[in-house]
């Protein structure tokens, strides 16, 4: 992983859109992920449909694509029958489907003749909950300790630190003490940069419900952490916590809400109503209290991605 690029363009304060919802996206192409392991399942079964949803966001104006490893852990496919070597092989290959993607829009691109524009690919790295699959990434207080979940982390950070991603996405973060693990671990990992996101219960508190400045405070100042914020929670919280973490830190910050529906873990579906305010007048306030990165998380579709495209990226 080689982080430079991806970090010079957050220390020259442009805003950078993000992806949205990859699940959303497989589901709409008629993808089943019923299946424990979500997305992570295609890696092995139907990568050409994961290069698909990558392509679809690029194309809506995303400048990052958020790997299908979000689920993707050794423990998860080793209960597939899947050995180690299998494991790591298909974690590597989720960062090869990206890159596929941005070199298929970025040819896309020449044949048209538009402008160049710098892609990324970020690198998914799923809490501890995600493993479970219990809907415990939206509780947290796993009753882990830093030193087990460093343990969980580890290899799994190493792997795809190894690729040629331009960051990790460690994301949906639901307690401090997970945060503390991943912010512990990057140092000891060659080119380990990472952004943490974390997943919120209100404009105030991790899912776990700890406050959100003290996430903050456990990544803040470490080596290895290039930005820090929020990802799949509901959207009518992100202001108060976008105020919260800017006053906390001086990281840039992270924001892709979800659309503000629940999971429900037992039956693996979204549940109620999306309230549509991952939009353009949300992402301008975003922008405007600090956020640089901003884009969507779970059931934010390529048309929401593009509709925002013009407030964040300030091109039509």
């Amino acid at each position: 992983m080689d982080a430079a690029a991806f970090h010079d363009a957050l220390v020259a304060g442009g805003p950078i859109l993000l992806d949205g919802g990859l699940s959303t996206q497989l589901e709409a192409q008629g993808a089943d992920l019923s299946d424990r392991l979500w997305s992570a399942r295609l890696l092995a079964d139907d990568p050409d449909e994961i290069v698909a949803a990558h392509l679809a966001f690029y194309r809506a104006g995303a400048r990052v694509a958020t790997t299908a490893s979000y689920q993707a852990t050794f423990e998860g496919f080793a209960s597939r029958g899947i050995d180690r070597a299998g494991a790591e092989a298909l974690m590597r290959q989720s960062v090869e489907l990206a890159i596929r993607a941005r070199a298929q829009v970025e040819a896309e691109d020449a044949t048209a003749g538009r402008p160049t524009v710098r892609r990324y690919i970020a690198a998914s790295v799923g809490p501890y909950g995600a493993m479970l699959a219990d809907g415990s990434e939206y509780r947290g207080n796993y009753g882990r300790t830093i030193a087990e979940l460093r343990d969980f982390h580890r290899d799994r950070l190493a792997v795809l630190a190894s690729t040629d991603a331009d960051v990790l996405a460690v994301e949906t973060i639901p307690e401090v003490e997970e945060a503390a693990a991943v912010a512990e671990l990057l140092p000891q990992i060659e080119g380990g940069a990472a952004w943490v996101s974390f997943s919120c219960r209100d404009g105030a508190h991790l899912s776990s419900g700890a406050p959100v400045e003290e996430g903050v405070a456990a990544v803040d100042g470490k080596p290895g952490i290039v930005a820090v914020g929020v990802n799949c929670t509901a959207p009518e919280h992100i202001d108060e916590l976008v105020g919260r973490i800017r006053a906390a830190t001086a990281l840039p910050i992270v924001v892709y809400p979800n659309s503000g529906e629940g999971w429900d873990a037992v039956a693996r579906r979204w549940t109620g109503v999306g309230r549509d305010r991952v939009d353009p007048d949300a992402a301008r306030r975003w922008r405007a209290l600090g956020a640089g990165l901003v884009g969507g998380c779970c059931r934010v579709t390529p048309d929401q991605i593009a509709v925002l495209a013009p407030m964040v990226t300030g091109r039509p």
